[in-house]
């Protein structure tokens, strides 16, 4: 069942799907999906950049304004490799419970 929060990244999910077929001269996401991949990777690595600067400076508004940006940008990448956000959703839910520790050793065995 949809939460609000859940709501908000599924209708992004849907803007940014549909955005694939929207014009690059009048569309941000349209114009880096038409970059390509690298350029899609190239601004998660800045956003997630800009991120640790924020938190670094301890300024919360900027940093919470980043971590947005980084969360947008990783959601583009997303739904470029034809996912969207709830196999990430899914992936953290099925964590829950289990010790950092744990999940680690799991995914390095």
């Amino acid at each position: 069942m949809a939460t609000p929060d859940t709501e908000v990244l599924a209708r992004l999910a849907a803007v940014l799907e549909a955005r694939k077929g929207a014009d690059p001269d009048v569309s941000y996401v349209a114009k880096l999906y038409g970059k390509g991949l690298d350029a899609i990777l190239k601004k998660v690595g800045e956003e997630a950049t800009e991120t640790v600067m924020a938190a670094k400076d301890g300024e919360p508004e900027r940093l919470v304004h980043e971590i947005a940006d980084l969360w947008f940008h990783c959601l583009v990448l997303l739904a470029h490799q034809g996912l969207g956000p709830q196999p990430v959703l899914d992936e953290l839910d099925r964590r829950f419970g289990l010790s950092g520790l744990e999940e680690h050793a799991r995914r390095a065995g």
